[in-house]
């Protein structure tokens, strides 16, 4: 797996680095060779955030944490992202490598969840119109949402804006593959 490791704010000592290679190997079993994970840590104030994520056959996992230091949002975002995958191992079919995360589980002594299916509890139609994201991020400000799904404007393409945890705005743009 390749590593990248980035510190906005901040930087990362070799000792970080080295806690962050050796703890990610892990994380091998899992995926192919040709894996990519990148680390990002941003330091506000006394409160450090680490962003993971894990990239490996169009497949992406994520997971983020903040704590006093940035070991410990580490581990705990380390955690985090191996729970998701051991959790959904079995949606994940090929995208994981299937008896790495069985070794694990039984390692672990983890009670094995239920097969759960994803059930759609409402489904909603709405009018798409076209917008700027300026002005999607006014209407579902002024909804109250957490995301805003709308058509762009000048590409005519379907996008979602969203608030993210830290108060700012992202922006979903799908890309044909």
């Amino acid at each position: 797996m390749k590593i990248t490791c980035t510190g906005r704010k901040v930087n990362l000592k070799d000792a970080f680095r080295a806690r962050v290679e050796k703890k990610l190997a892990k994380l091998d079993k899992f995926f192919s060779d040709d894996a990519q994970a990148q680390v990002t840590v941003t330091v506000e104030k006394d409160w450090q955030t680490v962003e993971l994520t894990v990239r490996d056959k169009g497949f992406v996992s994520r997971a983020e944490k903040s704590a006093d230091r940035m070991e410990d949002a580490f581990d705990a975002a380390l955690d985090l992202l191996t729970r998701r995958i051991v959790k959904n191992r079995k949606k994940l079919d090929d995208r994981v490598a299937q008896p790495a995360v069985e070794a694990y589980v039984e390692e672990q002594y983890v009670e094995a969840p239920e097969d759960e299916t994803y059930r759609v509890s409402r489904e909603k139609h709405f009018p798409v119109k076209p917008c700027t994201v300026e002005e999607a991020i006014l209407e579902m400000n002024m909804l109250g949402h957490a995301f805003f799904l709308f058509r762009d404007a000048d590409t005519d393409g379907i996008q979602v804006v969203y608030r993210r945890k830290n108060g700012t705005y992202g922006l979903l743009v799908p890309e044909h593959l």
